[in-house]
């Protein structure tokens, strides 16, 4: 009997041992672009992090409703098994906002020069709050849609300055050929009750965005209590683009936090 007992003793000694050796299961990443881009303005952040050993995954937002961007967001959270960190840019961090609520594997968040909004407020309020946004002035003329509504885009030739400034002029060019719509009905809608607020948050934005002022970004950075916020000076709006391993740096840090 005293035999048996050791054997099982040293059994779960073994078992505990494996267990504790055993690398943790790093978080699948949902990036989430914004209005004026697509998910090819993650390619440098992706690449980096797909190196680092994480599953990535760039969702396309739809860009025409806040309710219904998230839930197609959340639809792809729901479809994996095991953590999820979600990245949102711009008008996608309203998205990942939503989406995260109800999804108890999502670790964390991560705004990219994005939209952190309190309930009841809008993109379109929050980017017009503090002095220094330009976008209202690049738009150019809206399309009006068969259904009802408006689709907003930027003026092609404005869109390097508005947008995309610490990008290579021929790069900014093929963006703003490729630029996703956003509806106005998106930029309009009421956030729900934010998962910021009870989620740890990252932020990180440059400070020559000029469609989301960095005051405002800042303060959204504040007020979500962010765990660790990065400033990177004179980058655009499309940090991730210009930037991206300071982004994946801190997609990383959100993944790997307690």
């Amino acid at each position: 009997m005293n035999k048996l007992k050791t054997a099982a003793a040293a059994l779960m000694i073994a078992a505990a041992s494996a267990a504790a050796a055993a690398p943790a299961v790093k978080p699948t990443v949902i990036l989430v672009h914004g209005a004026f881009a697509d998910a090819t303005s993650w390619n440098g952040v992706a690449a980096k992090l797909r190196k680092d050993g994480y599953t990535v995954i760039g969702a396309a937002n739809p860009l025409r409703s806040v309710k219904g961007d998230a839930q197609v967001v959340s639809n792809i959270v729901k479809s994996i098994d095991g953590p999820v960190v979600l990245v949102g840019h711009s008008y996608g961090g309203s998205v990942i906002s939503a989406a995260a609520n109800g999804n108890a594997n999502v670790k964390s968040l991560v705004y990219v020069a994005a939209f952190a909004p309190e309930q009841g407020e809008t993109a379109l309020e929050l980017s017009g709050r503090f002095p220094g946004g330009t976008l209202g002035q690049a738009l150019a003329t809206p399309v009006v849609l068969a259904e009802g509504g408006k689709d907003f885009y930027i003026q092609q030739d404005k869109f390097h300055k508005q947008f995309a400034a610490d990008l290579p002029k021929a790069e900014a060019a093929l963006m703003a050929v490729a630029q996703r719509p956003i509806a106005e009905a998106a930029l309009t809608e009421a956030s729900a009750a934010p998962a910021w607020k009870t989620l740890p948050s990252y932020f990180i934005y440059g400070t020559g965005d000029k469609n989301i002022p960095a005051a405002a970004l800042g303060f959204m950075a504040e007020r979500a209590k962010s765990r660790k916020t990065v400033t990177v000076a004179g980058a655009s709006h499309v940090v991730m683009t210009s930037n991206p391993a300071a982004v994946a740096s801190l997609i990383e840090a959100a993944a790997g936090a307690n």
